[in-house]
């Protein structure tokens, strides 16, 4: 094997977590992986992968030469995707990392559309809530909602999706139904904190076309999505997120909405990717694709922005 096919087979191996697997993706016998990346071990003295009878793991310096080399090898597929015959039937490995209300409620749910309509790109998934470095990690775009704060990052806004307040009926019982926005100073909420702040954001509501913050008392912080949900399922406190999210619990009563008649505000949606990947079509082909998918699971409710920019704020 050549050096590229080595590097696209290490590749393989990390991100299957197994030799037979990654040999498979890349249509070799598992002996000729095996001699291939020993002999790359040899070549870089280093050791590259921890081998047990059921997992393939990196080392240290073997997840740092993994991220090197999914940058190299992203390069030359958009070096090669640049070429006209590719714009319309964009190739190669596309790695999204979304949030995962995200990924679970919106995309993914329509990911067979895109595979229809683009056969020849491989998707890797990651999900979460985790800040992720797209650059060194080699992430060619991710869907966050909040207001994205890195400038070297292509911003493209897709919604601004409809928040609402909620708490469950066990807390509303204990400390009552807040009639109006000055009764939240007697109420408790769900600390949500981001990786980068030690502060919690506060509940915000629009008053005389103003936004004001309230900060209310808590006991709990989180920094998960999912951990804030189960909180104030749990009675822990007030939480304010995206309508979507909650749409199941609100139905059937295990969340109730409170303060319908102030408006929350609606938190932005963006698409965001490094500067570099803005002419790979292959990411072009997925930023229209999810554009579309937003467009049509919010309709009316969002307010679409159709410009992309380089935003100054943080994704949450």
């Amino acid at each position: 094997m050549d050096r590229f096919d080595t590097l696209q087979l290490f590749v393989r191996i990390v991100e299957q977590g197994s030799f037979t697997k990654g040999a498979s993706m890349v249509d070799i016998p598992r002996p000729t992986a095996t001699y291939a990346i020993k002999a790359l071990e040899a070549r870089l003295g280093t050791r590259l992968l921890e081998r047990t009878t059921r997992h393939v793991r990196p080392t240290l310096d073997g997840q740092a030469f993994y991220e090197r080399c999914v940058r190299i090898l992203s390069e030359i597929d958009d070096a090669e995707s640049s070429f006209s015959h590719q714009t319309s039937n964009p190739r190669g490995v596309l790695r999204l990392d979304l949030h995962g209300t995200h990924a679970t409620r919106i995309v993914l749910p329509r990911i067979d559309e895109f595979r229809a309509r683009y056969p020849g790109i491989e998707l890797v998934v990651s999900s979460g809530d985790r800040l992720v470095d797209l650059v060194r990690e080699g992430v060619d775009c991710v869907i966050r909602g909040g207001h994205p704060r890195d400038s070297s990052l292509i911003a493209r806004p897709v919604a601004v999706v409809p928040q609402i307040i909620c708490a469950s009926p066990a807390y509303l019982q204990r400390l009552g139904m807040p009639s109006k926005p000055a009764d939240l100073s007697s109420h408790e909420a769900v600390g949500f904190f981001s990786q980068t702040s030690e502060s919690s954001y506060a509940i915000e509501l629009r008053i005389e076309r103003k936004i004001t913050e309230f900060k209310l008392r808590k006991w709990i912080s989180v920094g998960d999505a999912e951990n804030y949900l189960v909180c104030a399922l749990r009675g822990a406190g007030l939480i304010q997120l995206p309508r979507f999210h909650v749409e199941d619990e609100l139905a059937d009563g295990r969340l109730v909405e409170v303060l319908k008649e102030w408006e929350s505000p609606g938190l932005p949606i963006n698409i965001l990717y490094p500067q570099h990947r803005q002419l790979a079509p292959r990411v072009r082909a997925f930023v229209d694709w999810a554009s579309q998918v937003y467009a049509a699971k919010f309709g009316g409710e969002a307010r679409i922005a159709n410009s992309e920019s380089r935003a100054n704020a943080k994704p949450s």
